[in-house]
């Protein structure tokens, strides 16, 4: 992997071991939220104080599988498709961090959700769910953030240089073209360079996720992510700037990719955070190492 200063990094696909796409459980209903110009495509389940799960580039929802089916019986677990992404709509644009930020906070608003919330991020979750926190720190009770910076904050910079980045600049006109019909082999490169063993991504989750980035307008998402981060890098600043939230934040690094850099980041824009390096695990945590990293955030979030 590659070695970012303190630890290595990695930003988006690898690999896990059984079929890793499982269905929820039957408790679980879905739902398309229309709010803040876009519908989000939501999965809700459990009851008891909530718990919103944001996931990453290369996955939906479904990743989270196996961390929901240990929460639900203690929270109401609460896992939306971010706009763009998976089953939700997929709007020309409005990718910003901060507006999806506000995404979530429609669908909180929809499903009555009041009070405190737990936030469990990865990845392009991770940013998102620093908007949503640092926007509104009285409404989240924990934040666990995994494996993957945060646009403006902290060594964001010094990420910003390394080659296997080189996606955070994948733009212009050509690139939903250059990708059509070719997105299999588009995240089979994330799954595979940025996983400890690619074994662990199987088959049937890389066919799972190919099949929802082809849907159409998945991959313009997909790229908007990316495209917004500049814009991010500011409004992350601007939230920075109000202070730091005091909130206990959870960081999460797999040992192959950011491993305690998750840690020196989430340092950065929180002054509460515990570190947990999660052994034999790239980025891909829930697919890689799925029990042990359920049980780091299960335990903190207790």
């Amino acid at each position: 992997m590659w070695k970012f200063g303190l630890a290595a990094l990695a930003l988006a696909g690898a690999a896990p071991a059984a079929a890793q796409v499982a269905p929820y459980p039957a408790s679980f209903t879905t739902q398309e939220i229309a709010t803040n110009g876009t519908t989000i495509h939501v999965r809700v389940g459990g009851s008891g104080p909530a718990v919103v799960l944001l996931h990453g580039y290369g996955e939906t929802g479904d990743m989270w599988e196996p961390l929901a089916t240990r929460l639900v019986g203690t929270h109401r677990v609460i896992i939306p498709d971010l706009r763009g992404l998976g089953l939700s709509a997929k709007p020309a644009s409005g990718y910003e961090k901060k507006i999806q930020a506000e995404d979530v906070a429609g669908v909180l608003a929809a499903l009555g959700v009041t009070g405190k919330i737990d936030v469990v991020a990865h990845d392009i979750g991770n940013m998102v769910g620093y908007a949503f926190v640092a926007a509104h720190p009285e409404r989240v009770g924990h934040f666990v953030l995994m494996d993957a910076p945060i646009p403006g904050i902290g060594p964001w910079e010094e990420i910003l240089k390394n080659p296997l980045l080189w996606h955070f600049r994948f733009g212009g006109p050509d690139m939903e073209r250059l990708v059509a019909g070719r997105e299999r082999i588009y995240l089979d490169r994330f799954w595979n360079e940025f996983s400890a063993d690619p074994k662990r991504f199987d088959e049937a989750s890389r066919e799972h996720y190919a099949a929802l980035y082809a849907l159409p307008g998945a991959m313009h998402g997909g790229f908007g992510q990316f495209a917004a981060f500049d814009q991010d890098a500011i409004d992350d600043k601007a939230l920075l700037a109000r202070g730091k939230p005091a909130l206990p934040v959870l960081a999460i690094g797999g040992e192959k990719s950011f491993g305690p850099t998750m840690a020196v980041v989430a340092r950065a824009a929180f002054t509460n955070v515990t570190q947990a390096v999660i052994p034999a695990s790239g980025h891909w945590l829930m697919e890689e190492q799925p029990e042990a990293t359920s049980d780091a955030i299960v335990a903190f979030l207790k």
